[in-house]
């Protein structure tokens, strides 16, 4: 399954990113691994640092959007505090 597709969900969490505290039902919008998607993915972490819900760690901004749009988006989880982007396989 070299090739499996993912999907992707953005999560407001704790600062240790721990599951329990990532709710499926407050952050219920899926994300594919299509270029319009992960576009979305970003505007939707960009709207969350606007709101004040999350931090982006030493502003880098700049690796956020590029582990988002052009490679893996769970990478943009490191600079991110009070938040994370966890990948589900779609089978």
């Amino acid at each position: 399954m070299a090739n499996a597709k993912h999907a992707y969900v953005f999560f407001n969490c704790d600062e240790e990113k721990t599951q329990k505290t990532m709710n499926i039902f407050y952050n219920k919008t899926i994300y594919q691994g299509t270029k319009k998607a992960r576009k979305e993915l970003l505007a939707k972490v960009e709207e969350e640092v606007k709101a004040g819900r999350i931090n982006v760690i030493d502003d880098n901004m700049d690796a956020v959007s590029t582990a988002i749009l052009e490679g893996e988006p769970t990478n943009a989880s490191k600079y991110i505090q009070y938040g994370a982007i966890e990948s589900f396989p779609i089978v």
